[in-house]
Order: structure tokens, then C-alpha cells, then sequence
């Protein structure tokens, strides 16, 4: 007869690199951004650009600048009793993060640099996959950090509960979404290829699926609600579904209209 032998894996996974003993998550996370980028620039070229280079320039400042805000803010405000009473309030701001804020800071960030300068053209389009790529990569670092990390679930029964660190089997919620934004980018794709969208409407899209999915993800984390039973990052989540509540009541505005 044979034996599988299954050895546990030790939350948080750390990377050997010569004398450096690295977190896997600093690493993905650097190569998320990294890759992302550099993915970004190689579908500018391949694809053209309708944004001017200057303003393309601030429209990544403006983002970049909005989703380190936002990000930071959302994630302490995803504990408020412990923003309350720490030490150090800023520190504490610094040392969370989400990225549900990164993307709703850095869409005010873009959006607040577009009217500054006068760009009328919707800059989100090209950043949507390499966005979704970097993400990915991301997650499998939230992923490696087990409990460790805000970024796991609720136990459960169900027969893929994982042992992230602390004996009890829960939802892999990093893995779930890995799957749900590698489902999205396909799901996009198909509909660019068989609809032909108005600019922006790919980013758009991205954003009410990414948002929807959180809100309903969120109720399988562990982590601190308010009164009427949501967190502040379904709140968040709830905010920007009602920014795109217009395309969302009419998703006909993402077509192009054909004049025959």
C-alpha cells in the first residue's frame, strides 16, 4: 500500500536569495507592479495610445499618488477601534493597506489629474489587464502570508478549507480570487472582441465586477462591521458602485452607437 505524506506548509513563506531570507509577499508584490508596468507599456505600443504622452505621464502620477492614499486610508479605516487607540496614528495608517482604496484612490487621483490638465479622454482602458496581471501576482503573496495577513477567511466545512497557520481549515479567499479576476480578464476580452466599447468602458467594467466581487467576498473575512453588519470595505465597495450606478442601471452607454 502506498502513503501520501503531506507536509504542511509554514505561513508566512520565505525566500532564500543568497544571504537575504525575503517574505514571498514583498517579493510578488514588487513583481506584480513591475511586471504589470512593463506589460502596460508593451500594450501602449502594440495598441496606440489616444492620450497625450505628457498627460499619460500625469495621469500614472495621479494615480500612483491616489492609490498610496487610498490604499493606506481604507486599510486603517478597515479597523476603526484600532486606528482609535494606537500609538501612533500614522504609523499605524502606513502599515495598512487595500487594494479596494488603491483602486478607488487612484481612480479620484486620475480623475483629478485629467480635469487639471484637461484631458477629456478616458486613460483606463490600457491599464485594465496589466492591472489584472499585477493583482493576480499580488494575491499569490497574500496568499503565502496565511493568517498572517488580513487577507484570509472565515473557517469553513467545506472539503477546500486550507490550514493557513493556525490549525483551523479556511477560506482560501487569495486563491478565490485569483481565479475570479483570471475569469474577469477572459470574460473582458470576450466582450471587447465581440461588442465594439466606447473608451473607458473596459476599465469600467473592470471596476463594477472587481467591486461587486469584494462586496460579497468580504462576508466570508473575518474582521470588524459596523452595527448593520458590513465593513468599511463594503462600504467603500457600495461607494463605487454607485459612482458607476449609470452604466450599471444602462450598460448600453458602453457601446458604440453605429449611424448607418
Amino acid at each position: 500500500m502506498y502513503k501520501i505524506i503531506s507536509y504542511p506548509v509554514v505561513y508566512p513563506v520565505y525566500v532564500s536569495v543568497g544571504s537575504l531570507h525575503l517574505p514571498l509577499h514583498a517579493i510578488t508584490e514588487t513583481l506584480g507592479m513591475f511586471i504589470g508596468f512593463r506589460y502596460f507599456l508593451f500594450l501602449r505600443r502594440r495598441q496606440g495610445d489616444r492620450v497625450d504622452s505628457n498627460n499619460r505621464i500625469w495621469s500614472i502620477i495621479g494615480a500612483t499618488f491616489g492609490a498610496l492614499l487610498g490604499s493606506r486610508l481604507l486599510g486603517a479605516l478597515e479597523n476603526p477601534p484600532g486606528l482609535l487607540h494606537a500609538d501612533n496614528p500614522l504609523l499605524y495608517i502606513y502599515q495598512n493597506k487595500t487594494i479596494v482604496g488603491g483602486l478607488l484612490g487612484g481612480l479620484i487621483g486620475v480623475e483629478t489629474v485629467k480635469k487639471a490638465v484637461g484631458e477629456r479622454q478616458s486613460t483606463g482602458d490600457l491599464f485594465t489587464y496589466p492591472l489584472i496581471l499585477a493583482m493576480m501576482i499580488g494575491r499569490i503573496g497574500c496568499f503565502s502570508m496565511g493568517v498572517y495577513e488580513e487577507t484570509y477567511g472565515v473557517s469553513t466545512t467545506l472539503p477546500w478549507g486550507m490550514n493557513l497557520g493556525d490549525g483551523l481549515l479556511r477560506h482560501p479567499v487569495s486563491l478565490y480570487e485569483i481565479v475570479f479576476l483570471l475569469l474577469l480578464w477572459q470574460l473582458l476580452r470576450m466582450i471587447s472582441r465581440r461588442y465594439a466599447l466606447v473608451s473607458g468602458a473596459r476599465f469600467q467594467l473592470f471596476m463594477i465586477g472587481y467591486l461587486l466581487f469584494r462586496f460579497t467576498l468580504d462576508f466570508i473575512k473575518p474582521g470588524y462591521r459596523f452595527g448593520f453588519g458590513l465593513g468599511s470595505i463594503q462600504l467603500a465597495c457600495l461607494a463605487g458602485l454607485i459612482y458607476y450606478a449609470p452604466v450599471i442601471i444602462s450598460p448600453s452607454r458602453l457601446i458604440e452607437k453605429q449611424y448607418a
